[in-house]
């Protein structure tokens, strides 16, 4: 498997990620229950982060072969 094919799955769980937060979002602005929207909060929290950390090393797969890409500063080549 390539970096270029990893990409396309990285880029595939990150949108899974990002649809899953906004049905959460979503769900959170609709619930009335205080503990259950510290707990919403806290899972769409956590759910951005891995979003966020998954789509920047979709975008690191698919420029790794690019000359002079280095980009991205969490993850360095």
């Amino acid at each position: 498997m390539t970096l270029q094919e990893l990409s396309v799955q990285y880029r595939a769980g990150a949108e899974a990620l990002r649809e899953r937060v906004r049905l959460l979002e979503r769900r959170r602005m609709t619930e009335e229950d205080e503990r259950c929207c510290r707990l919403l909060d806290e899972r769409i929290r956590r759910l951005g982060t891995m979003w966020r950390e998954t789509r920047d090393l979709a975008v690191l797969c698919e420029r790794y072969y690019d000359r002079g890409y280095r980009c991205n500063v969490r993850y360095t080549i």
